[in-house]
């Protein structure tokens, strides 16, 4: 008797730590959802566009039934650039590049915080890479007016919208540069606490910029496999860059892309030596000889 009352003991001893620690954990994901959000505010994307110097605006618009922010800089009549952030991202990942001499040379830049992050809609995302580019549509009819050509940017799941956006909509898009980008059905790092996640029961205190992150990542492989018969769809130059050390898309996906963009033509694959997925932190330069390469070839 007394033998069993030692081991009641021992498993609500036991309950009570595994409690502790739970809570604790959920405490850590409030904790790191207030301080980790990977975006910054509209006052604070102003005061660096003041300090570099960078003629920088940002707005916002009504899309699919969803608000979404943007910011552009740059002189209207030029061509435009448009910049699509990876998974996790916003359009704060590419402030710093509107300043750069040759971009602000060539281009009026734009970039859009994609459904889920930044400030359209942080932490409830937009599964469908249909639907995004849908929704980023109206950035491309508004700048496709006035500046010509359009080179559309993407990165790593930004690039899937990059490319959904040459598909569906082909007068509007003139060119794509694809940096990291996670294109093939399959062809990424997938965790085993991916599918986890995404239960009711755990989502709620889950960190949003992880919650929109990892409900991409569950539908990526569907979304791009309802792609595969669209490919030969595009008909613009592109330009492919992948770090040779890539650990998050597989390096495959460059084979992916000789397979199915036949129809296009030009099509540039480098795979960065020494580098792995964030090209464009420590890669820009390569970057942008990619996007002045891809802009001299639209607009001929």
């Amino acid at each position: 008797m007394e033998k069993q009352k030692r081991k009641f003991r021992w498993l609500r001893r036991l309950m009570r730590v595994i409690t502790v620690l739970v809570i604790l954990f959920i405490i850590a994901c409030f904790i790191f959802d207030y301080f980790v959000q990977f975006r910054k505010s509209d006052d604070e994307l102003q005061k660096i566009f003041a300090e570099r110097n960078i003629d920088g605006r940002i707005g916002y618009y009504e899309s699919g039934g969803r608000k979404l922010r943007y910011s552009s800089a740059g002189n209207d009549s030029l061509p435009a650039l448009l910049m699509l952030h990876g998974s996790p991202g916003s359009i704060s990942y590419y402030s710093g590049r509107f300043a750069d001499s040759t971009i602000k040379k060539h281009f009026k830049v734009i970039a859009v915080d994609r459904p889920g992050y930044g400030y359209s809609g942080f932490g409830d995302p937009e599964p469908s890479i249909q639907k995004q580019a849908a929704m980023i549509r109206p950035v491309l009819d508004s700048i496709h007016k006035v500046n010509h050509p359009v080179i559309v940017m993407g990165g790593s799941y930004g690039a899937a919208v990059a490319c959904r956006l040459a598909i569906d909509y082909p007068g509007l898009v003139d060119g794509l540069v694809l940096t990291g980008p996670a294109i093939g059905p399959g062809h990424e790092t997938y965790f085993w606490f991916t599918n986890i996640i995404e239960n009711g029961a755990i989502r709620w205190f889950i960190p949003r910029l992880f919650r929109s992150a990892n409900t991409e990542k569950v539908h990526h492989k569907s979304e791009l496999e309802k792609m595969l018969p669209h490919w030969k769809d595009i008909t613009v130059p592109v330009a492919f860059l992948q770090g040779e050390n890539d650990d998050i898309v597989d390096t495959s996906n460059a084979g992916f892309a000789r397979r199915h963009l036949i129809n296009t033509p030009f099509l540039d694959i480098k795979m960065i030596k020494g580098r792995e997925h964030r090209l464009a932190q420590f890669e820009w330069p390569a970057i942008r000889e990619s996007i002045m390469k891809v802009y001299s070839l639209a607009k001929k």
